[in-house]
């Protein structure tokens, strides 16, 4: 932070002044509402009738109400009720530019794109001419630093699955020399059988979410509910730090916290090699989303690339969350300022579409390796396009920056307001969140009046609101969210 921010920080004693001194960005021009609108009940009598239709055809658990999307503009969700949200969620963290934006209207209004939406390619066998130009504007355009292949994929699970069995074929074919397997090899996986099946491992941490899918639930380990009742694999998990905020006022014990967890990365190493398992890579989140918004060091990460080196593993950064600009800088890990780069970034939500970039190291060998039906959409590709041309046209990544510094402090001045209700503000961007000093029943209640407010947010960890806004969320915006969750609290207080 720095030091003309702390001093304006120190000097704000309500949120009016923090409005005073932060100048916001000219605003972007968008078709949207002039703020929330709440009519009915949360969920409205519409809502309720479709609930129960759709009751009867499958489970409805996890449906708040159902969704007006032609209607919606922009930051704003409608539903079905006419009721009006500043969506602060942003379906999960997965819209970029927002509701029915102009530029992905465009692009499927298009009709050069018409055969490209009819028309979903097995793309591992009949990609359609301009797929290397899709993937060159779209996906290479934004590649991290030293990763110049990219794999693609529908969703955030199978990115992260294909990207595993990725590095365990990339340890293997170090493990031969580079030979074809062996007959015996090849006879034995089919039974699941060492050596054609060998017992390699891969490390993840405490909190993490890597996804659903089979592979990546034994890397998940944020909820019970996501693991329960399912076998997995002992693969080996070390503690993620878990920092004291404000992060000036306990810098020795956030330096203590994190050698603590690196220690236990190098005791991990060593344990599972010597039991002959060996620890083939690392997959981290920049930042534990689901599992509470936890952060560590670029320190902490840099440390950990070292690591992998030392040990002669795979080091995969999962950007699923945290990509396509939402930390102010298009990817987080960037903001590690690393020497080596990683060996592979999986991504998806905010690119709209899945896969994993990684280094030349690990290419598949052969075909049919890493595979499946459709390896993606392309037009997922051309929307990706437009989304990339967007952040750069319009600057967004600067705007993501503005907006988050008027969410943070507004956050920060609340917590100073309610110390019995709210702490721990921190973030990066617009990637915010902040904790309820009540549990998760006190978080529950405060997301729940956001809503009766007009304002669509989410929860994570145990106790933790999360900020997932699109990268069009400005300070204006910023500030009403601040407004309401100040109402709320003083209703609560």
């Amino acid at each position: 932070m720095s030091l003309l921010r702390k001093t304006l920080q120190s000097s704000l004693s309500s949120l009016k002044q923090v409005r005073h001194v932060l100048a916001a960005p000219k605003k972007l021009s968008l078709d949207e509402f002039d703020g929330p609108s709440i009519k009915t009940d949360i969920p409205g009598p519409r809502s309720k009738e479709l609930l129960r239709e759709l009751n009867s055809l499958s489970t409805t658990h996890e449906v708040q109400f159902f969704c007006n999307y032609e209607e919606s503009k922009g930051n704003y969700l409608v539903d079905v009720d006419g009721n009006v949200f500043l969506d602060i969620f942003m379906q999960i963290s997965s819209l970029p530019l927002g509701y029915n934006h102009p530029a992905l209207l465009k692009v499927l209004n298009d009709p050069a794109n018409l055969s490209t939406l009819v028309n979903r390619p097995a793309l591992g066998n009949l990609p359609p001419a301009d797929f290397p130009l899709r993937v060159q504007n779209s996906l290479i355009a934004v590649a991290p630093k030293g990763l110049t292949n990219v794999k693609t994929m529908a969703c955030g699970s199978c990115s992260n699955e294909n990207a595993y069995k990725a590095i365990f074929m990339w340890y293997m074919t170090k493990q031969r020399g580079g030979a074809p397997p062996s007959p015996e090899e090849l006879e034995t996986c089919m039974y699941n059988k060492s050596p054609g099946a060998p017992d390699l491992t891969l490390m993840s941490f405490t909190g993490a979410f890597h996804g659903r899918t089979l592979g990546c639930l034994a890397t998940t380990h944020s909820k019970a509910i996501h693991k329960l009742d399912i076998p997995s694999l002992d693969w080996p998990i070390a503690p993620f730090p878990q920092l004291k905020y404000p992060l000036e006022e306990h810098e020795a014990e956030n330096r203590a916290e994190e050698r603590r967890c690196l220690d236990q990365v190098h005791a991990l190493f060593r344990e599972y090699t010597s039991a002959g398992r060996p620890v083939c890579g690392v997959v981290v989140e920049p930042v534990q989303a689901e599992g509470g918004d936890n952060h560590a060091s670029p320190e902490f990460f840099r440390e950990l690339r070292a690591i992998t080196k030392e040990y002669g593993a795979a080091f995969l950064v999962d950007e699923v969350q945290t990509g396509v600009g939402v930390t102010g800088s298009w990817w987080a890990h960037d903001l590690w300022q690393l020497d080596d780069p990683p060996d592979i970034v999986t991504f998806a939500k905010k690119m709209l579409g899945g896969g994993y970039f990684h280094t030349e190291e690990f290419r598949a060998n052969s075909g049919y390796r890493i595979f499946n039906t459709w390896l993606g959409e392309p037009s997922k590709l051309a929307m990706c396009e437009a989304v990339v041309k967007t952040v750069q046209e319009e600057n967004l990544l600067e705007n993501v920056r503005q907006a988050g510094s008027v969410l943070l402090d507004g956050l920060k001045h609340l917590q100073t307001k309610y110390p019995t209700q709210l702490e721990n503000a921190r973030g990066l961007g617009t990637f915010i969140a902040i904790d309820c000093k009540g549990g998760d029943t006190h978080r529950n209640k405060i997301l729940t009046d956001l809503k009766r407010k007009g304002i669509q947010s989410g929860g994570c960890g145990e106790r933790t609101i999360r900020c997932r806004p699109a990268l069009i969320f400005q300070p204006h915006h910023a500030e009403m969210v601040v407004n309401a969750m100040d109402e709320v609290l003083a209703e609560q207080a």
